[in-house]
């Protein structure tokens, strides 16, 4: 056997941007969580990455195959599909575990996160090593989902909407749903800018001859007045218990399902999972996750621009899967725990994606 790919239509930094010094530091898990086929909300970003048109989208099983008949019988004693769905699929177990998926996913919510984000699951029993595929033995498998094209959020709008409503709760949403997805994906969002711009300073310096041509894309402009005053903040966790009690008093009030589906975010952020982080670290992979969901506050701001550069040399290398999950599928508890990390990973981003679609009526 050597793998089961499926594009995800919507069903999570890298060590380096989750490990520097942000602004404001934030405490995140090293490792990002992946969704199980799910499609999001807003179209998808029309700078993102480019399409991952060569992802396989099929399944040949020659050697091991018994591994991927172990996964059809865990997903049936999970209570994730049964004997009707595998008439449906005519006895294909490939097109099994699809089905199990999607269904477990929901047909409405599936499209919903195809809307907006491209996402790909694979099922796999080998592990990338500098660039070919090496088995993971001792009948192991692999679940990952890699983001092709990251989604879009501007949520400029919805900062100022809040803030007219009572003054630091739209910085309170802002910095609490940034903590949030900070934990289980990686993000492009002001702070990746400001330090694109901050390289691009330093390029300026070395570079004397062309140093006049350089030009800055001013980040710091680009942000609202209520984020750019809390950049500074030291007493970091201080600050994120009285956002929290800031939108808890406004749960009920004009923006009160924008701030449900935050709550429900912040919460599933929080369920510690075990990462596998040998798989990342071991699989060779010459660059970190690439981003789910841009966070820009205008159409076109610094922040976007920033970002269209940087993109066009994300896919050069190998980027690590936004998900990755070690697995025995002959093991009852470590199916248990794949199904619960990529259970979290699709629920946080339907509540993201449809917070999304509701802040782009705003315009």
């Amino acid at each position: 056997m050597q793998r089961v790919a499926r594009s995800l239509t919507r069903c999570s930094r890298s060590q380096r941007s989750q490990c520097r010094k942000r602004q404001p530091v934030a405490h995140r898990s090293d490792g990002v969580s992946a969704a199980a086929g799910i499609g999001t909300l807003a179209p998808a970003f029309p700078q993102g990455l480019p399409s991952l048109d060569t992802v396989p989208t099929e399944y040949s099983h020659e050697l091991r195959a018994e591994l991927l008949y172990e996964l059809c019988a865990s997903l049936v004693r999970e209570g994730l599909a049964g004997p009707a769905t595998w008439e449906k699929c005519e006895g294909s177990s490939v097109a099994f575990v699809h089905r199990a998926i999607r269904e477990n996913v929901g047909e409405g919510r599936w499209n919903l996160l195809e809307r907006n984000v491209e996402y790909h699951l694979s099922v796999s029993d080998v592990a990338e090593r500098d660039g070919e595929d090496v088995p993971l033995g001792k009948g192991r498998l692999a679940v990952t989902i890699e983001c092709g094209s990251a989604g879009y959020l501007k949520i400029g709008p919805a900062i100022s909407a809040l803030e007219e409503e009572a003054v630091g709760l739209g910085a309170a949403f802002y910095w609490t749903l940034t903590y949030a997805l900070y934990r289980v994906m990686r993000i492009y969002n002001h702070d990746d800018a400001l330090e694109y711009e901050e390289r691009m300073k330093e390029y300026a310096k070395e570079d004397e001859e062309s140093r006049e041509h350089y030009e800055f894309p001013e980040v710091d402009r680009a942000l609202p007045e209520c984020i750019r005053s809390t950049l500074t903040s030291e007493d970091r966790r201080t600050f994120l218990r009285h956002a929290r009690r800031l939108l808890q008093q406004h749960r009920s009030g004009r923006f009160g399902s924008w701030i449900e589906h935050l709550h429900r975010i912040d919460r599933l952020s929080r369920i510690r999972l075990p990462v596998d982080t040998a798989f990342r670290e071991e699989g060779g992979y010459d660059t970190i996750p690439l981003p789910s969901l841009v966070v820009a506050f205008k159409e076109h701001d610094a922040i976007v621009a920033c970002f269209d550069e940087e993109s066009q040399y994300m896919l050069e290398g190998t980027a690590e899967p936004a998900l990755g999950i070690v697995f025995s599928p002959q093991e009852p508890e470590e199916v248990k725990t794949a199904v619960r990390m990529v259970r979290r990973f699709v629920a946080l981003n339907i509540d993201l994606f449809e917070i999304v679609e509701e802040l782009k009526k705003l315009g």
